[in-house]
């Protein structure tokens, strides 16, 4: 039986490191975030950024223990780099991590039907492929033994900066010279073209057949990574697509702005719990 979901809950929680996946060149972890109470707790995969190329789990560890404190059971995992596999090897590792938290939920007191999945910056790039594809063949390439039934479908999608349209992010630096995020996107989208196949924004604009979860967006206004301009068009499109989406600018922000606490860090951990939510009350209802 599933805790009902309160935002404004505050649990003492538990922080512990698993195995994740083992790939041809490490093991990838996973960080357990875990509330202390009777449960069983809703679900959120968190999928980290660092432009396809840097990062892992620990990235977003103030958010992650923020919601986490809130009654939700939180798993960060570590993705392949692009270093060691250019797409679509970090969807992939999104669409196992999917289905292996809906099975490993259960022993750390969670409830798996109620995932949803956090993404930041190039994860939200990655959740968004993973969410809109969940059955796409080439993401599945991962074999969940323990539990070969379960499928990577998930209830919502909340995201921070997510790289909506990876093309449009390399043209950006392109205009700015920023040498290092052109290799990084270009290590990431090898054979190139992948760039537009791996599109989200195109995705939409080519009419693909596509799963559309209710969606948050929140971008800074100031971003000159991804341009706000970029993401408000992806907002649209989803929404004429038939998707819900939930579109938020945040006043005087930058790409990172949640890495250092203050009232716009404040907001959007508010934001998220309250997205969470009202997700799970709308499922409840069903």
């Amino acid at each position: 039986m599933a805790t009902a979901y309160n935002p404004s809950n505050q649990f003492e929680i538990k922080t512990w490191e698993v195995e994740f996946r083992q790939t041809p060149t490490r093991m990838l972890m996973a960080r357990v975030y875990q509330p202390q109470g009777a449960g069983r707790f809703p679900v959120l995969l968190d999928l980290h950024g660092g432009a396809w190329n840097n990062k892992d789990r620990t990235a977003n560890g103030y958010m992650d223990e923020v919601v986490a404190r809130s009654g939700m059971l939180v798993v960060a995992i570590d993705l392949t780099r692009a270093p060691e596999a250019p797409y679509p090897a970090s969807v992939q590792d999104a669409n196992y991590g999917v289905r292996w938290l809906k099975c490993k939920s259960q022993e750390w007191n969670g409830d798996g039907a109620t995932i949803g999945v956090l993404g930041s910056s190039s994860g939200g790039h990655e959740v968004e492929l993973l969410a809109m594809r969940p059955n796409d063949p080439r993401y599945n390439a991962l074999k969940l033994n323990d539990a070969p039934q379960l499928d990577a479908t998930i209830n919502y999608v909340a995201t921070r900066s997510p790289v909506s349209n990876p093309y449009e992010r390399y043209l950006n630096a392109e205009r700015l010279g920023r040498a290092e995020m052109m290799q990084n996107t270009k290590n990431y989208f090898n054979p190139w073209e992948s760039i537009h196949e791996a599109n989200p924004q195109e995705i939409l604009d080519r009419g693909e057949k596509v799963v559309l979860p209710p969606l948050l967006i929140m971008q800074g206004e100031l971003d000159d990574n991804v341009r706000p301009a970029v993401q408000e068009r992806f907002a649209n499109s989803y929404r004429t697509a038939g998707g819900e989406c939930q579109y938020e600018l945040f006043t005087g922000c930058e790409h990172l702005w949640i890495d250092d606490p203050g009232p716009m860090t404040d907001r959007a951990h508010e934001m998220v719990k309250n997205f969470i939510a009202k997700q799970l009350g709308a499922r409840r209802a069903v």
